[in-house]
């Protein structure tokens, strides 16, 4: 039920928020780290290459933008240095995009970061909370909860 001092819209717009929050203080830190040019939607693209690599084509499916926006992007990522584009061992017509050296520290550090992240919300709000607050989202969200296909959802 909503009250005029808590409209349903403030929901989704402190859970944005949130998120938004997380992801600043990720990248800020992340700069700090020596990963200065990395952006919120190269996260995306980096988990959506994969371990195995992938093509361009299938990038931009599992992105949910098109094979053009997925090139444009790993073409930035490659002159970045996160990314790298190698044939294709199973068809040689083909080449794959595959996350280099530079891309998995930023995965990794990435992934520490948040877990540092999440110790700050905890230190603040209480363990309890956070983890009550996890919790109630995981029961709310789909349980596919990482959706890969967040940059072509926000593009529209």
């Amino acid at each position: 039920m909503t009250t005029p001092d808590r409209p349903g819209f403030a929901l989704p717009l402190l859970l944005l928020a949130g998120f938004r929050t997380l992801v600043d203080d990720l990248h800020a830190e992340l700069a700090r780290q020596g990963h200065p040019d990395l952006r919120p939607a190269h996260g995306f693209v980096l988990q959506a290459v994969g371990p195995a690599g992938t093509t361009a084509s299938d990038l931009g499916h599992r992105l949910g933008v098109s094979k053009q926006a997925a090139g444009k992007t790993v073409d930035r990522l490659v002159a970045l240095g996160y990314l790298e584009r190698v044939d294709d061992p199973a068809d040689a017509r083909r080449k794959l995009v595959r996350v280099t050296a530079k891309g998995r520290d930023g995965l990794h550090r990435s992934a520490a970061v948040f877990d540092q992240l999440r110790g700050r919300w905890a230190a603040t709000l209480g363990v309890d909370r956070v983890t009550a607050i996890e919790d109630d989202l995981r029961r709310m969200v789909p349980a596919d909860v990482f959706r890969l296909d967040v940059p072509g959802w926000f593009g529209g």
